[in-house]
């Protein structure tokens, strides 16, 4: 496989990176589909022009992810899909505040055919990559087009060494084709993570993204089996998923809801967007210094990201566009996050 050919180099990095084993702080690691975050400028790739997409919209919308990392107490690392190019990376990183925490980010291009790519943002201070690669996933020769599946090998300020990959799967729309197409990027990978175990087993790896398929989906299920060495840290919040937000739930002194998922649709909250780590990092057999606090990932469901749901009563996340009609929030996804300890 193509993609996999950075594992030789990968290999001598991690092993030069695991030797340092100084003390750091906690570090969070979150993940965030902010929804069409795009520039000014259309093109082919978006709908923006017909969006109306303008600077002072767009000057709200990053300053509207700005403020969500700010709420998030500004996570060593932040996984991020659907962002258009670097021009809003480097907005978003050099024309917030985020300039004054030392965020960098890694992003390449994908064939996705709506302009929309995966990307990373760390900070120096907390993070350092050693390898980057945008792994292909799509098959042009089908017609199959999608985005990368984005790969950064780093080590953190306690010298600890992380392999993220971070995915966005297709979508839903498009029935059986769209289910093939999932298992197909599904299946490709499990292959990298395997890769990426057997290179460097003194790693954690995190597996982050939007799956557009619940922990319980077979989709999902197929990369963390029964047996398998890795730990679907969203899980044990799937029962949740299914109901309904004006019937029983558990409420946060804000009043919103807590733990009810990332993304709703049709009344309903699901945990589409999911965090994955290899189980050297989880509970009493982690065999790694950096641990997942808790053994559990968190949606971050701060009242200023939801909104009324006049459809379906309760709550739902307060998106920036609802089809062709511009709201003005933030996402139609809430962001995840987990908290790693030594």
């Amino acid at each position: 496989m193509k993609a996999l050919t950075i594992l030789l180099p990968l290999l001598i990095c991690c092993s030069a990176a695991a030797e340092n084993d100084s003390s750091s702080a906690a570090l969070r690691v979150a993940f965030w589909n902010v929804e069409n975050y795009f520039d000014i400028y259309p093109d082919s790739t978006h709908l923006a022009s017909n969006q109306r997409w303008t600077p002072r919209r767009f000057a709200q919308k990053r300053n509207n992810i700005y403020k969500t990392v700010a709420a998030m107490e500004f996570p060593a690392v932040v996984g991020l899909a659907e962002v258009e190019n670097a021009l809003v990376l480097r907005e978003l990183t050099l024309g917030t505040p985020l300039r004054l925490m030392n965020y960098g980010f890694v992003h390449y291009e994908s064939p996705d055919r709506r302009g929309i790519d995966n990307a990373l943002l760390y900070r120096a201070d907390r993070f350092t990559p050693f390898v980057q690669q945008a792994l292909y996933v799509a098959d042009t020769a089908e017609g199959f087009f999608t985005r990368d599946i984005l790969f950064v090998g780093g080590v953190t300020c306690g010298g600890d060494t992380l392999l993220l990959l971070v995915n966005h799967f297709p979508s839903r729309l498009g029935g059986d084709i769209a289910d093939r197409h999932r298992q197909t990027v599904a299946a490709k990978l499990r292959v990298i993570m395997d890769s990426l175990a057997a290179a460097c087993p003194n790693a954690g790896i995190i597996v982050m993204g939007d799956f557009n398929a619940e922990p319980s989906d077979p989709v999902i299920r197929g990369i963390t089996p029964e047996g398998a060495p890795y730990v679907n840290l969203m899980s044990g919040n799937v029962e949740a998923a299914f109901m309904v937000d004006n019937g029983p739930q558990s409420v946060s002194k804000q009043g919103v809801p807590r733990g009810w998922g990332s993304y709703k649709y049709h009344g309903y909250w699901s945990f589409i967007d999911q965090i994955i780590v290899s189980d050297n990092m989880v509970g009493k057999a982690a065999s790694v210094n950096l641990t997942v606090d808790g053994c559990a990932a968190h949606v971050f469901n701060a009242p200023f990201l939801l909104c009324n749901d006049k459809g379906y009563m309760g709550k739902r996340p307060y998106r920036t566009w609802h089809g062709p009609s511009y709201q003005g929030g933030f996402s139609d996804h809430l962001p995840v996050y987990i908290d790693l300890k030594r």
